[in-house]
């Protein structure tokens, strides 16, 4: 295998991934949501995570920093817990009005940040990019399951 030119791939995506994410980070605080408060709206408004663990499984999180948010966002009145009858260690989660008017404000500032990446790049062109990093992503765990699928 030749040697590579230029800086190591994964440092060079580490950089551009940390410029995005810092980017969508603040688009999202404008209109008072984070990433992770963003994930978390999405997951439930699409019913994607209707308890904690599947949660914390669709977001990527560990429980406990997912536990972690869901109390700000409870107190913050952006959604409600609830202990299932039947489970009473599970917790039914569900938005509130506020919630459901953050997750309406953050799918906007999501759409227009997404336009704002896909500026000036073709159909083609896109689809070899994210073909390439999802062969990226098997490379780096080769053997690893999926993740559980891009949120809608």
């Amino acid at each position: 295998m030749p040697s590579p030119s230029g800086p190591p791939l994964g440092l060079f995506l580490t950089r551009s991934a940390r410029v995005v994410e810092r980017a969508f980070d603040d688009a999202l605080a404008k209109v008072g949501a984070s990433t992770s408060v963003w994930l978390t709206l999405l997951a439930v408004k699409t019913g994607r995570g209707s308890n904690q663990r599947e949660l914390a499984a669709v977001i990527g999180i560990h429980g406990a920093t997912l536990t972690h948010h869901l109390n700000g966002m409870e107190r913050a009145g952006l959604l409600l817990r609830q202990r299932q009858p039947d489970n009473r260690r599970q917790h039914q989660v569900e938005l509130t009005e506020a919630g459901l008017v953050l997750f309406h404000a953050c799918r906007k500032t999501a759409v227009a940040f997404d336009q704002q990446l896909r500026r000036d790049l073709d159909q083609e062109r896109l689809a070899a990019f994210v073909e390439t990093l999802d062969q990226l992503r098997h490379n780096a765990a080769p053997g690893s399951d999926p993740p559980p699928g891009p949120l809608p």
